[in-house]
């Protein structure tokens, strides 16, 4: 982590679906300025394929991905902790800036429901990078 590079953590229970797209959109959206990282209290077999699916629709790969447990070191590491219904289970350490994102979970859902979890997690992510100051690289 560099004073002019933030790093965000994206935090979700399987990490297959919302904090993957969630990861894949501030990776794509920020243009390399973010270091990005996502992770799950108890990660899945595999992302969901749903999300692959309509994040594809956007012209963003996230099929080399693959849910991670999340670990303090993550934490610690990161300037922005986004938790996406994990509850409790993310570890908090003063001086951190948290952030609850409530957003419906795609997992079981087909493309039809998941496409509006995925653009309201793509407004959130320019809506961050805004906040951020960081320029948005793509803004559609």
């Amino acid at each position: 982590m560099t004073a002019d590079k933030p790093s965000v953590l994206f935090v979700c229970v399987h990490n297959a679906g919302r904090s993957q797209m969630a990861a894949g959109y501030l990776a794509q959206l920020s243009a390399g300025a973010v270091e990005v990282r996502s992770a799950g209290s108890e990660p899945a077999d595999r992302i969901n394929p749903v999300a692959v699916q309509a994040m594809a629709e956007e012209g963003i790969d996230i099929t080399d991905q693959h849910p991670k447990i999340l670990t303090t070191d993550a934490v610690q590491a990161s300037d922005v902790v986004i938790t996406m219904g994990c509850g409790d289970t993310c570890p908090f350490y003063p001086g951190k800036r948290y952030e609850e994102w409530e957003l419906d979970d795609p997992a079981g859902q087909d493309l039809d429901h998941v496409r509006p979890i995925r653009d309201d997690i793509k407004g959130r992510v320019q809506h961050l990078l805004r906040e951020l100051g960081l320029p948005v690289a793509i803004d559609g």
